[in-house]
């Protein structure tokens, strides 16, 4: 069960400006890495090579993909908003994503959500966006952050 149940576009204006989260953690694990890297084509050593991350990487681990720490929301989202009231709603992008400190390997991440605004767009579209945090377990300094813009389509009158 999420966190928080909205109907409709009234529900998710009812959430402006307030903090939805934390979730449940979850351990991203070097599998997770592993298969990231095989589905993106990205095996970049500091993602996959565990023993030259431990020698030569920073951060002494194999550390996930940016790109994966972001695929990440999707699932904290499910967790902690979930909506009805809608005849749709579709991904139309992100803004202002950021990955200020690494997720090492084994670590535990979590999300937090704001719904920062919520606007008509026309042709029975709204458009939703919502500021995603995620943190790892034990760091001051978040993992990610990033606006996921969504659009949803209010159902027919």
């Amino acid at each position: 069960m999420a966190t928080v149940e909205v109907e409709g576009v009234e529900g998710m204006q009812s959430l402006l400006g307030r903090e939805i989260g934390p979730s449940e953690w979850r351990t991203v694990t070097q599998e997770d890495i592993d298969t990231f890297a095989a589905l993106s084509g990205d095996d970049q050593w500091i993602h996959v090579d565990i023993e030259r991350a431990k020698a030569e990487s920073p951060f002494g681990t194999t550390i996930a993909h940016g790109d994966l720490t972001l695929s990440l929301v999707n699932g904290f989202r499910k967790k902690m908003i979930s909506s009805s009231g809608f005849a749709l709603g579709v991904n139309y992008g992100w803004n202002k994503i950021r990955f200020p400190a690494p997720v090492p390997a084994g670590a535990r991440v979590r999300g937090r959500a704001e719904v920062v605004s919520v606007d008509e767009v026309g042709g029975g579209w709204w458009q939703v966006v919502t500021r995603f945090t995620l943190e790892v377990e034990g760091n001051e300094k978040p993992c990610f952050a990033g606006d996921s813009v969504t659009r949803v389509m209010a159902p027919a009158a």
